[in-house]
């Protein structure tokens, strides 16, 4: 059993999320994905903070959770061109 099953996580709210999107993103910002910071817990330190992803064309459908150890590793990778095609 993992800890996650133990003790599962309870799901932030993300009704009031500002999410953010890109200045870059093309199509008027139709083609890109939106972000949210928003606590992970009750109480909220930097290192609580959970960065909450969305399909900018999709806004009611699922969103991507990442802690933020994870987030920086993945805009690292970006900066890194890891993801370039």
């Amino acid at each position: 059993m993992t800890v996650e099953e133990r003790e599962p996580r309870k799901l932030p709210d993300l009704s009031h999320a500002a999410w953010r999107k890109s200045s870059l993103s093309g199509n008027g910002g139709a083609d890109c994905v939106e972000v949210a910071i928003v606590s992970g817990t009750d109480k909220p330190r930097p290192s609580t903070h959970l960065f909450a992803v969305r399909d900018s064309k999709n806004p009611d459908g699922p969103k991507l959770l990442f802690t933020s150890s994870q987030w920086a590793a993945f805009v690292s990778d970006i900066k890194r061109g890891e993801f370039d095609t």
